[in-house]
């Protein structure tokens, strides 16, 4: 079947540009742009909403195996199309950890329950915990796209080094947590007026910048390439661009949350405002959202991390950390649009195409011969968000309530149409 879609506001994030046209689609990949349409297409008035690659979200968390009360591959593929979002790029935390090509193959059997795609991170270290590497060559053998110890980061330095320089030598892609794990732990906020206020126990962000310093030192002497989860504080911008000028192969993320929230959003003890690395001050926030601008920073990503009830309705402290992001990713991106902070183009540039490109993946363009992953959005419409109706099985998310704008349309895979707005 020949898909053609027309009227619509093309989001190119490799042209750069924002500019009403059409596209046109056969056989699971986009084969024209700005034709006309084919004789015998299936046309689809797209009514000048906009037309963007679908987003590649880095760092999801899903419960399987070992959590599936709080999400399954189904209901997070669910969400992912109600989002926008067509390539999910799991995390290894789960329960047992992602560290063995047995483990992966599971997980990539249970994927097929999506209706969108999943790649799958595996452990850089047995266990996450950062004294032997897995067997990474193996692990590649099986499919995994990066190894990452998530938020377990290893005291071991010399053990890191030599996975560093493993890896290294088959070309596999590192994701690091950059923060000193003995300052960081037990915190709950960021240090300042704010938590002393609330009596919370708090990380200085020097935290964030000594463990980025200490990946980037090993990088250097390793050769690795790297690519440093969630970037959250301004004193760990001077470092990145260093590394990066001096030729490291270094790459940053950051999460929606941390762009679009700040410390003050904790309030009373909200603790679906609770996340890891903890909410940031504003000035913090405004400089990631110009990082992002400037391509500094060159992912976003939701790090959708789902949590039941019973795990966040504890005091403050004793609360799971994390939020879910799916179906929030994209409205939440909108209000940094609205405010005229990033243009359309540049943020796709940070959640399609630059995680794609990082990947190795051939996702996240609007060009002839790339995937046709879609997603059909209007970033004007408004709507009160109600956490209850979102696909997640998980709940947690800070933006209960809230209003937004930019509502998903349609989405499609290799395609085909997996959301379409109204249809559950």
């Amino acid at each position: 079947m020949i898909q053609h879609f027309q009227n619509a506001r093309l989001i190119n994030p490799e042209a750069g540009t924002d500019a009403v046209g059409s596209l046109t689609v056969a056989d699971g990949v986009i084969v024209a742009l700005d034709e006309a349409a084919p004789a015998g297409a299936v046309v689809t008035e797209c009514g000048g909403h906009c037309f963007a690659p679908g987003i590649v979200d880095w760092g999801v968390k899903i419960g399987e195996p070992g959590e599936r009360h709080k999400e399954s591959f189904r209901s997070a593929g669910l969400a992912a199309a109600a989002g926008g979002v067509t390539t999910i790029i799991a995390r290894p935390d789960t329960t047992p950890a992602i560290d063995t090509p047995e483990v992966l193959e599971f997980v990539t059997r249970r994927a097929a329950e999506s209706p969108v795609r999943i790649r799958h991170m595996a452990a850089l270290t047995k266990g996450r915990a950062g004294r032997e590497m897995t067997e990474i060559g193996f692990l590649l053998d099986a499919g995994a796209i990066a190894f990452s110890d998530v938020y377990n980061v290893s005291t071991d330095t010399k053990a890191l080094a030599r996975a560093l320089t493993y890896a290294r030598s088959l070309g596999a892609l590192v994701i690091g947590h950059p923060q000193e794990p003995g300052l960081s732990a037990g915190a709950a906020t960021t240090s300042g007026k704010f938590a002393s206020l609330r009596g919370l126990p708090a990380v200085s962000p020097m935290a964030e910048r000594i463990g980025l310093d200490r990946d980037l030192g090993l990088v250097e002497m390793t050769g690795a390439r790297y690519h440093a989860d969630q970037i959250t504080t301004a004193r760990s911008l001077p470092p990145l661009e260093r590394a990066k000028a001096n030729g490291l192969d270094v790459t940053a993320g950051v999460s929606i949350h941390h762009l679009t929230l700040n410390e003050l959003d904790v309030g009373d003890y909200r603790t679906f405002f609770k996340l890891t690395p903890p909410l940031r001050s504003e000035e913090d926030r405004l400089a990631m959202v110009d990082a992002v601008a400037t391509g500094l920073i060159d992912v976003i990503s939701s790090y959708h991390t789902p949590a039941d009830e019973e795990s966040k309705r504890l005091p403050f402290e004793e609360a799971a950390s994390g939020a879910v992001g799916l179906e929030t990713f994209l409205p939440a991106a909108m209000r940094l649009y609205h405010a005229g902070h990033i243009d359309l183009p540049t943020l796709f540039r940070s959640m399609s195409l630059n995680p794609a490109r990082r990947l190795g993946l051939p996702q996240g363009r609007l060009a002839v011969g790339a995937p046709a992953d879609l997603v059909l959005f209007d970033p004007d419409a408004p709507f009160l968000l109600d956490r209850f109706k979102l696909q997640s099985k998980s709940k947690n998310t800070p933006f209960d309530g809230c209003r937004m704008e930019g509502k998903v349309l349609a989405t499609y895979v290799a395609g085909m149409q997996v959301f379409v707005a109204g249809v559950a």
